[in-house]
């Protein structure tokens, strides 16, 4: 790869570059950046054009990085990594010297878990920013293994290559059902057996991403009545006898008092899940992130 002595990219360039490969997509890439789509694209091309280099494949389907596109996420990674480390290192004694620690999590772990654990974290380290992104479990491993996240909560069962995990919480599905549902009479139930009713089902994210999934393994898709935006949404009307809803017993659990809703456990091995807590093996992570990891998942 060829560099011209016109290329200068700045930290803003490299996070917009990795964030657009790791969505496979400008548009996505520009909103996990930060940025309006039309000041994505002229940034890219403004890095290819000074550069007098190609980095991206375009296509009907996204875009994919080209051999040199390679070569410059490689640097990209190390270079903020490094950044990273410096800002957590120098955080320790400088005041007013902020740090950013890259999460990814499942809905699961974001809705229900992450919260209440962070919480206190969060106050006593007031320099300290978290860039929570929700994912499914098999793409955290994955962008975790390869440095794109310095910390990954996701499912045990995922593939832990290149990882290091440390146990961070059990996360049950149920199916939410109203009082009156002949499902209401049951204690567990098959997905499978779940084919024919109507679902309220999550707008988007991990989770939903996850069921659908196992809906496709069966070779259906589900009947959806609606989408909504959260657990408690879904729960509500559930409760009130739209449809039936899965989500998280802990989420089913709290709307209980409020909804109306009767939980029916999911006999499926896929819907309990051991949650960990994942770094990439051998990662020099931050002191702030290592704070945070030991606050989340005491070795």
């Amino acid at each position: 790869m060829a560099y011209s002595r016109k290329m200068r990219f700045d930290l803003t360039d490299l996070r917009l570059f990795l964030a657009v490969v790791d969505a496979g997509s400008i548009t996505h890439g520009a909103a996990d950046a930060g940025l309006s789509l039309a000041a994505a694209s002229e940034r890219l091309r403004d890095m290819e054009t000074l550069g007098e280099v190609i980095l991206l494949k375009r296509s009907r389907r996204g875009v994919s990085q080209t051999e040199a596109g390679e070569a410059l996420a490689h640097h990209a990674r190390i270079i903020l990594s490094q950044i990273r480390q410096m800002h957590g290192e120098l955080g320790e004694y400088a005041r007013g010297l902020r740090s950013t620690i890259s999460i990814l999590a499942n809905t699961a772990a974001i809705s229900e878990h992450l919260p209440e654990k962070v919480a206190d974290w969060m106050a006593a380290n007031p320099q300290v920013d978290l860039q929570l992104k929700e994912r499914q479990s098999v793409e955290i491993a994955g962008s975790v293994a390869a440095g794109r996240a310095e910390i990954g909560i996701l499912s045990a069962a995922a593939d832990m290559a290149g990882l290091t995990a440390r146990p961070f919480a059990t996360d049950r599905l149920v199916v939410a059902v109203s009082k009156g549902h002949p499902l209401a009479r049951e204690r567990n139930v098959r997905f499978a057996d779940l084919v024919d009713e109507h679902f309220v089902c999550l707008a988007a994210g991990a989770l939903q991403d996850h069921i659908d999934a196992q809906a496709g393994r069966l070779g259906i898709r589900l009947k959806t009545r609606v989408r909504l935006r959260d657990f408690q949404a879904v729960c509500r009307l559930a409760g009130a006898g739209a449809g039936i809803g899965i989500v998280p017993e802990i989420a089913a659990h709290r709307a209980k008092r409020w909804s109306g809703i009767v939980t029916v456990g999911l006999s499926d091995g896929w819907a309990t899940r051991q949650l960990v807590v994942c770094t990439a093996e051998r990662a020099e992570l931050s002191l702030h992130a290592r704070s945070l990891l030991n606050h989340l998942a005491p070795a």
